[in-house]
C-alpha cells in the first residue's frame, strides 16, 4: 500500500504564497521541484498545457484545491509539491471546465511511470475531502508543519 507521506517533502512546500494567478503558483512549485531534482525542465510546460486542456480545480465544501499534474516523461523522482495561498487564485473546475474555482491550496503532482497515478490521485482526493485537515494545512507555517499534519492524518486513516 503506498503511503501518501512518502511523496511530501518540506523543501517542496510553500506556505502563505502570494500569487496573482495559477501560472505564478506553477512557476514557484516547478522551481522547487526542479532545484531539488524531482523534475525535468520540460515539466512546467507539461503542467501548463495539461491544465489548459484538463483543468484540475476541485470545488470542495470550504477550501478549494487544485491538483495539477502532467505526463511521467517530465518527472525524475515522484513527489507532491504544495502551495498554500495567502489569497485564492482562479482555476477552472475539473468537473465543469467552464466554471471558475477559487483555489486556496495547490498540490502539484509529479509522478514517474513507476507509480500508479490513479491510485495516488484517489488517495489524495480522499485526503483533501477532510475539511479539518485542509484548515490545518492552511494555517501551517512552513513545510515541516505541513508534513507533520499529513503524517498525523495518515496515521489516523490507516491504523
Amino acid at each position: 500500500m503506498m503511503k501518501l507521506t512518502e511523496f511530501f517533502h518540506k523543501e517542496l512546500i510553500v506556505t502563505n504564497l502570494q500569487a496573482n494567478n495559477k501560472e505564478e503558483v506553477f512557476e514557484v512549485l516547478f522551481n522547487k521541484l526542479l532545484e531539488n531534482g524531482y523534475v525535468k525542465e520540460s515539466f512546467l510546460e507539461g503542467i501548463m498545457t495539461r491544465e489548459k486542456n484538463f483543468p484540475t480545480g476541485l470545488l470542495l465544501n470550504g477550501n478549494n484545491v487544485a491538483i495539477p499534474h502532467t505526463d511521467p516523461e517530465h518527472v525524475l523522482k515522484p513527489a507532491i509539491a504544495v502551495a498554500t495561498l495567502s489569497k485564492p487564485v482562479v482555476f477552472k473546475n475539473m468537473a465543469n471546465p467552464q466554471e471558475d474555482v477559487n483555489v486556496n491550496i495547490v498540490f502539484m503532482i509529479a509522478l514517474n511511470a513507476a507509480h500508479s497515478q490513479v491510485e495516488l490521485l484517489q488517495r489524495l482526493v480522499e485526503m483533501i475531502q477532510n475539511e479539518n485537515l485542509l484548515e490545518e494545512i492552511l494555517k501551517a507555517k512552513g513545510g515541516d508543519e505541513v508534513v507533520k499534519i499529513i503524517e498525523s492524518y495518515q496515521t489516523l486513516e490507516k491504523e
